[in-house]
């Protein structure tokens, strides 16, 4: 980490990784805010901000939100949301090395340049055993797993009685083009972070609390 106590970093990683999991775990120790790409569109849509219906016209006609719109949106964020003063965690941003040069350009300029990018990475077979047999109870987020982390009674939250739903794109088939997407798009990223030195990578086939000691050692050492 620098001497700033803020953190600025990127979380980078394939579906099933466990980001979900891990930046929570940062936003708890570092105070840090979570950004990630799908929530802050929803955030700007649903706030009707002119960026919010850019997107939302781009996205009704079935286009791809542009990465001047997408780096704006992480602009305002670190603008008007007050835990971005103390550092944020990106996640789901940038995707390509277009993005990740403009939202260079942006912070740099910001005088909050990135500290790190952390990489989780994991066999795709591994990936696909977690994320076919992930199930979500909706009301709560709580997520478990048929395999990993069983509710204590089949398809039911152990905190409601409430039945637990597996997610439409939570099959093998759908999970195989999220990550070719992936290997093609934001592998490519991680080339880019190791040229500018902030680069490390993780082992998140491992147990989570272990991934977490690992996250922390990587970035202690910024």
């Amino acid at each position: 980490m620098s001497t700033s106590d803020a953190l600025r970093m990127v979380l980078i990683g394939p579906p099933g990784a466990g980001k979900g999991t891990q930046a929570p775990n940062l936003v708890e120790k570092f105070g840090a805010a979570h950004l990630a790409t799908g929530d802050m569109l929803r955030s700007q849509i649903a706030k009707g901000t002119e960026l919010g219906l850019q997107a939302k016209k781009i996205m009704d006609a079935g286009g791809l939100v542009s990465d001047d719109i997408m780096v704006n949106m992480i602009k305002d964020e670190l603008t008007n949301n007050p835990a971005c003063q103390k550092g944020f965690i990106l996640d789901g941003f940038p995707r390509t090395i277009p993005q990740a040069e403009k939202l260079d350009q942006m912070l740099t300029e910001q005088n909050t340049p990135l500290q790190a990018a952390v990489e989780l990475k994991v066999d795709d077979d591994l990936l696909v055993a977690r994320i076919t047999g992930r199930l979500v109870h909706l009301g709560s987020g709580r997520s478990y797993h048929k395999l990993f982390n069983p509710p204590k009674v089949e398809m039911t939250d152990d905190v409601t009685g409430e039945p637990l739903v597996q997610r439409g794109d939570d099959n093998a088939e759908s999970l195989k083009k999220r990550l070719d997407a992936y290997h093609n798009q934001t592998e490519p990223i991680v080339e880019f972070y190791k040229k500018t030195n902030i680069w490390s990578g993780v082992d998140a086939s491992q147990a989570p609390s272990t991934v977490w000691e690992s996250i922390l050692t990587a970035l202690n050492k910024k």
